[in-house]
């Protein structure tokens, strides 16, 4: 019963809403934990409509027993509010259940920031020995160069790189496109790659367009992206906990530092929202602090 219900779900969240595939499984997954509780509670004959608050709390509760952080709550909660909002939506639900749940208190964790000077550090730790080498080289400075998504930057398409003016066009979150500069030293590491690497490889069927290749010819997973960065941190000697988003925080970070203007920096990045941006000037305002209590003689 619950699956037609999620695989109308999912038709909405993919065709009305243009969301990525990971969001949609994201997503569906919260249902699926609604339908575990009842089902673990012997409620598994309940429809999706006529589940109570009391349910919902019950749910939430249950996972948080189970050992899901306040995080992993909290996102849970928000898939099962747009689940009811589209039954709501469709007519398939009267009432929304979800709308008194409350979620728990998240306490917003600053993510650690690379220096330039570490950055310029876990680059130069790569070997230009081999193809893999150009191709990392280039990977990582497009993605500190336009602070970019590690999503973004795997499904880089050739046509999208408008070299000559000095810009890309990246495809983001909801297939919402953005122009973004690029920096010299990205454009001189493609330029390298696509001529002395990527013209060597078999590539594969579909992927003519793709930018970065694996040894296959085929794409890049997000994976192997933190596992090459996981890698060339620990050779920089580098303690921080670093990730391939931690070079799309430095980026921002940095602009901010530099006194970019904050909406230049959400057009940038791709965010929706400018709250989302405005992270960036508590890390600024930290970086400040830090500053006085390093030099400031009565600090």
């Amino acid at each position: 019963m619950w699956e037609s219900f999620r695989k109308l779900f999912k038709g909405y969240l993919r065709l009305e809403r243009s969301m990525s595939d990971h969001s949609v499984e994201a997503y569906l997954r919260d249902v699926e934990k609604l339908e575990q509780y009842l089902m673990a509670n012997g409620k598994e004959k309940l429809r999706p409509q006529d589940v109570t608050p009391e349910d919902l709390q019950g749910c939430i509760q249950w996972i948080a027993q189970l050992g899901m952080t306040a995080t992993s709550q909290a996102r849970t909660i928000s898939g099962l509010k747009a689940f009811y909002k589209f039954l709501l939506l469709e007519d398939m639900a009267q009432e929304d259940p979800t709308q008194l749940l409350e979620a728990p208190k998240v306490l917003r964790k600053l993510p650690d920031v690379l220096t330039f000077e570490e950055i310029e550090k876990i680059i130069s730790q790569i070997s230009l020995d081999t193809a893999e080498g150009h191709r990392n080289k280039a990977i990582l400075e497009t993605m500190y160069s336009c602070g970019l998504r590690v999503s973004e930057v795997i499904n880089l398409q050739i046509t999208q790189l408008h070299l000559d003016v000095g810009f890309i066009r990246v495809i983001g979150k909801g297939n919402k496109e953005r122009m973004v500069p690029i920096g010299k030293d990205a454009m001189r590491q493609i330029d390298i790659y696509r001529r002395n690497v990527r013209v060597m490889l078999p590539v594969k069927y579909g992927e003519e367009d793709t930018l970065f290749l694996n040894r296959r010819g085929g794409a890049l997973s997000r994976v192997m992206i933190f596992l090459v960065i996981k890698e060339l941190t620990q050779k920089a000697g580098i303690q921080k906990n670093v990730s391939p988003h931690t070079f799309r925080h430095s980026f921002a970070t940095h602009l901010v530092e530099g006194g970019a203007d904050l909406r230049a920096v959400q057009e940038m990045l791709g965010h929706e929202s400018i709250t989302t941006t405005e992270i960036y000037t508590h890390l600024d305002r930290e970086y400040l602090r830090d500053t006085l209590m390093r030099f400031h003689p009565r600090f």
